[in-house]
């Protein structure tokens, strides 16, 4: 699973849509499950909404540790 493909998905679908973005803000593990139509662990997950997070508030360095983060709970680097 390419973590900022999906992050950038749903960054995309939140954008894109003022009920998904009201959605999200209510119960952000509903909507990125639903986007990405699996159901993730609580771990994965919130560090997934915390990247979304990130994204939509324009701060692309804080965004960038959070894909860091991810990256090694996959045993990958960039």
């Amino acid at each position: 699973m390419d973590i900022k493909e999906k992050i950038e998905e749903i960054v995309k679908n939140v954008k894109a849509d003022k009920n998904i973005k009201a959605n999200f803000e209510q119960n952000p593990v509903k909507v990125v499950e639903d986007i990405l139509g699996i159901d993730l662990p609580d771990e994965l997950i919130e560090k997934i909404i915390e990247g979304v997070k990130e994204k939509l508030a324009g701060s692309t360095e804080a965004a960038t540790g959070i894909f860091g983060k991810l990256a090694g709970l996959f045993g990958k680097k960039d």
